[in-house]
């Protein structure tokens, strides 16, 4: 089957995601090169992945496709995975966009070694409040947040949120990225079309991609595809894969400028400010002082972007007027329409296309969680990738990636929308996203309790905790922090499958046959009771309280875990 990539399909519209008047693409090809199959017009890959966003309409949706493409790059290039991202525009984001940086997310990038580089990019901690008042100017503004109340940070988690706008995000990640694979990242390259085959090489995708400055057009051929190309995804058109949800449910010009308001706000600064009628919108800090956005919302039946646009002067007076400051010097830098929906994807795999981040699942703004969603599918389906393109796992695994991730995004979209109904009370849980548990068949249930996957206290917990209701830990649950005098549990997962144990002699001799059997495991010692097994992305795939039953117990766990074919 021929699909057209350029166009999304036929089903581009404005007011969903588009080029913003430059043009977008951002495919991943995931794979290895095969020697001797490189043309200058033809080149083969053991995967594809791509990430790509709708080319040719004027107006986007703010997303997370730049870092959740990245941080896939990174992560594929960590388990030793050949890749091609491609990106139609010519550089990474000149728009903040998204700007906190989940917890979650923040692990991520520990394991990547990147968090003190994102820390130095990222608004300081005390910073984190939320205002609200008729203007920047208030005398009666009230400001709350997470700095009044005791943090407790540190005790789930070694790697706390913080606020680092999208556009820094994707430069730290950008150079990292090309630092690991120097020639897996295309800018402008746009995705013309794809198409997938089952031939005598096996079963792949045939990707046409153009260089925008030359028109020269070459064929990259791969085992997967993953589209981590936005809300208007093509690659998700091209899938013939649907969208679920409602759309629509608020339209906003997106103003980035520079102004002096960092003496304004000096005794209220803030991450958000929110307005209070009579004013309308927001001011979202870039750095606190001469960066910021300003979201003005507009009825699409009254008002239309473009002529609001139009007028040289008018973003910067909507600035002024919303900051109750008539003669404030602004110059505009940026403009951005976009419309908040809240939709999931009906499937996150079709054959051999994958999705990620917002091309899987867009969701309002009001809590954060957008970008850090997609972050998580990333961190999900890298190692799973992995396993499948250059390891034992057999297809089936793919198949656990949506099983896992697609409930996780359902959750967070119901959350956000909740909290876009109800603005003047809503608070940014930054750790919402360590409390999410997966179900499927990579997660095996406790031989005695049978939580996991079967009937059991974990099986019966949802997606995601809000209430903290539940004890931390159990199959498919992330694996508990504890501080460590290097760090932290967590820092001693990975980069493969982790055995933690009280008992490591009883193991040993498990471990030594699972690497035999082409299962490597590192085998940690535990200072609680039982054994756990936890997965690379830091989920724990399964537990025991009692020593193996033969010598084939945990290679046998393993290749259950994997989908691996039985010989």
């Amino acid at each position: 089957m021929n699909r057209p990539a350029g166009g999304c399909g036929g089903r581009c519209r404005r007011g969903r995601r588009g080029s913003g008047g430059r043009g977008g693409l951002v495919p991943v090809l995931i794979g290895r090169r095969t020697p001797g199959n490189v043309k200058k017009d033809h080149q083969t890959l053991r995967g594809l992945g791509s990430g790509h966003a709708c080319p040719g309409g004027d107006v986007r949706s703010g997303g997370g496709r730049g870092p959740v493409g990245l941080t896939l790059s990174l992560l594929l290039s960590g388990y030793g995975v050949e890749h091609l991202l491609v990106e139609a525009h010519p550089g990474t984001s000149l728009h903040p966009k998204a700007r906190g940086v989940s917890a979650r997310s923040m692990e991520v990038f520990r394991r990547l070694g990147l968090e003190a580089e994102v820390r130095r990019a990222g608004l300081p901690a005390s910073h984190v409040f939320f205002y609200r008042g008729r203007d920047l100017v208030d005398p009666d503004f009230v400001r709350t947040g997470a700095a009044h109340e005791p943090r407790q940070g540190a005790e789930r988690t070694p790697s706390p949120g913080l606020l680092c706008p999208q556009d820094a995000l994707e430069a730290v990640l950008l150079r990292r990225a090309r630092e690991l694979a120097p020639d897996g990242i295309r800018f402008a390259t746009r995705l013309l079309s794809f198409t997938e085959d089952d031939t005598e090489d096996g079963q792949g995708v045939h990707a046409v991609l153009e260089d925008r400055a030359t028109g020269e057009r070459h064929t990259v051929r791969a085992d997967w595809l993953v589209g981590c190309d936005g809300a208007a995804s093509t690659v998700r058109a091209g899938a013939g894969i649907a969208m679920e949800g409602p759309t629509g449910l608020g339209h906003f010009l997106s103003i980035r400028f520079e102004a002096p308001l960092g003496d304004v706000v000096a005794d209220r600064a803030s991450a958000s400010y929110f307005l209070t009628a009579p004013g309308r919108g927001g001011f979202l800090a870039v750095d606190n002082d001469r960066h910021w956005i300003y979201q003005h919302p507009y009825d699409p039946a009254r008002e239309d972007p473009a002529a609001l646009l139009g007028d040289h002067g008018k973003p910067a007076d909507l600035v002024r007027d919303a900051a109750g400051l008539p003669h404030l010097p602004v110059t505009v830098r940026d403009t951005m329409a976009w419309r908040s929906d809240a939709q999931t994807a009906a499937a996150y795999r079709r054959l051999r296309v994958l999705l990620a981040g917002d091309a899987a699942h867009v969701m309002p703004p009001t809590g954060g969680h957008g970008m850090n969603t997609g972050i998580g599918d990333a961190d999900n389906l890298a190692r799973k990738l992995a396993a499948v393109t250059a390891g034992p796992a057999g297809e089936a695994l793919l198949d656990t990636y949506e099983a896992e991730r697609r409930p996780v995004a359902l959750a967070v979209t119901a959350l956000s929308l909740a909290n876009s109904r109800d603005r003047t009370r809503y608070r940014i849980d930054d750790e919402l996203l360590l409390t999410a548990v997966y179900r499927s068949t990579a997660v095996l249930p406790d031989p005695d309790t049978g939580t996991g996957t079967g009937p059991g206290p974990t099986a019966a917990r949802p997606p995601l905790d809000p209430a903290r209701e539940h004890p931390e830990g159990g199959p498919g649950a992330r694996l508990p922090h504890r501080a460590l005098a290097s760090g932290s549990t967590l820092d001693l997962v990975g980069p493969g499958f982790t055995l933690f144990t009280a008992d490591p002699d009883a193991w040993q001799r498990q471990v030594d046959n699972a690497a035999a059997a082409g299962l490597p495991v590192t085998l940690r010692p535990s200072p609680t009771d039982g054994t756990l097994l936890v997965r690379p992305d830091g989920h724990i795939a399964w537990q025991t309280p009692h020593p193996p039953a033969d010598d084939t117990h945990l290679p046998d766990v393993l290749r259950r875990i994997l989908s691996v074919p039985a010989a």
